[in-house]
């Protein structure tokens, strides 16, 4: 297999074909963007609609994410066995299928089928998160992070048309004899299977089977020459257990922060008598924001470090926090700016901890490693997804809001140690 790889890209640089890497990937990312997006805008509604109940409104959101840490891990598998493009096109695939089941459940009112197919569905959540690695796979260090940054703006797209899409997709499911609320997973399927098309066709070389390739090919030089054959300028860096945990502890603080604020916002909204088209503006800015900054964190990242920019999703975190718990029910306006902050803490996170993981671990184990990492990712995600809904409903929104913000204030003593440490 390595053979292959190496031998049918000897013709093109490594720089071009992480350029055509990156095109590929871009535009799947831009369907699976708002694939993601259009599921997080009605998931919680759909539940509370079905079960009469507030209190249990965060289930979808933990189930999605509890599914996208199976589908992690198997993902990640598959990758370091055979490649990333199986890998990400089985996952999304996977999500499309879990779509037509809510619609499936949606139409028969069956509860229970809602709840298994929603756990699928977080395959495509997964999925999206893991295509990240592939574009840092061919990648230098010192670009890592621009790199996943291309490949999480391509999200932003998908991502901010996918809610706004939830009026009239819910208008379509209407006409077809399918539930309002139901809309958005004919969208979310359909996109998931076209990004899965895209991959498993176009994906070609594969990013990660090059990267060992490459590697391989480069050790065996080094090990032929005399002298030291084992110096590796980031050895070191590669292989720091501390940082790795750090980059871990990072993206799961910021997960599991941001689905619990995000999750409970739209039924936060609906309770105060806000419609479905402002709660989906409200998400759609919140997306853009997760997104949309990419490129210009990924260069901040690169320029000022890892650890300042992680210690910066920590407070920005807190900022969200605070001015989504001083809202005015009847405003959407300091909404908009807390659902945006929140996005946006997420973002520095997500990339400096995806950097910080990429550079701990080396090839051989990389895939396999950072599906772990996005294991318990999803696990945190599906524990603010659960739990929001239960603090909602024995206190509110706004001690929900206030207190995932001093939690993500942690990001920053964690941070100032491993400095420390260095």
């Amino acid at each position: 297999m390595t053979k292959t790889v190496s031998a049918r890209t000897e013709g093109p640089s490594r720089a071009e074909v992480q350029r055509r890497i990156l095109i590929v990937l871009v535009g799947a990312q831009v369907l699976s963007g708002a694939g993601l997006a259009a599921g997080v805008t009605v998931g919680a509604l759909l539940a509370q609609d079905m079960l009469s109940s507030t209190s249990l409104a965060g289930l979808p959101s933990a189930l999605g994410t509890a599914g996208s840490a199976l589908a992690a891990l198997a993902v990640g598998r598959v990758s370091q066995a055979r490649g990333r493009r199986p890998g990400l096109a089985a996952g999304y695939l996977t999500g499309a299928v879990g779509s037509a089941g809510v619609i499936a459940a949606a139409v028969v009112g069956n509860a229970v089928l809602l709840f298994l197919s929603l756990f699928i569905y977080g395959a495509g959540t997964a999925t999206n998160l893991q295509a990240r690695y592939a574009g840092a796979d061919l990648a230098s260090p010192a670009r890592r992070a621009s790199a996943v940054s291309t490949v999480l703006v391509a999200t932003t797209l998908g991502g901010v048309v996918g809610p706004n899409l939830a009026a009239p997709t819910g208008d379509l499911a209407h006409a077809l004899g399918v539930p309002h609320l139901a809309g958005p997973f004919l969208l979310a399927g359909a996109a998931y299977a076209m990004a899965a098309l895209i991959l498993a066709i176009w994906l070609r070389p594969d990013p990660l089977l090059l990267a060992s390739a490459l590697e391989a090919e480069r050790t065996a030089v080094v090990n032929a020459q005399p002298g030291d054959a084992t110096g590796r300028p980031d050895a070191a860096v590669e292989g720091n257990r501390s940082r790795l945990v750090v980059g871990a502890l990072v993206m799961v603080l910021i997960q599991l922060v941001m689905v619990a604020i995000m999750t409970m916002t739209p039924v936060h909204m609906h309770d105060h008598g806000h419609g479905t088209g402002a709660s989906g503006f409200v998400i759609a800015v919140h997306i853009g924001a997760m997104y949309l900054p990419s490129p210009l964190t990924g260069w901040l990242v690169d320029r000022y470090g890892r650890l300042t920019i992680a210690a910066t999703s920590g407070l920005t975190l807190l900022a969200s926090g605070i001015i989504a718990a001083s809202a005015p029910a009847d405003s959407v306006a300091p909404l908009v700016v807390a659902l945006a902050l929140l996005g946006l803490g997420w973002n520095f996170g997500l990339i400096t901890g995806t950097a910080i993981t990429t550079d701990a671990v080396p090839l051989a184990t990389r895939a396999k490693t950072q599906g772990m990492v996005d294991v318990a990712i999803s696990i945190a995600g599906a524990t603010g997804g659960m739990a929001s809904g239960l603090v909602v409903a024995a206190a509110s929104y706004p001690l929900l809001a206030i207190g995932g913000g001093i939690l993500a204030l942690a990001i920053v003593p964690a941070v100032v140690v491993t400095a420390r440490s260095q």
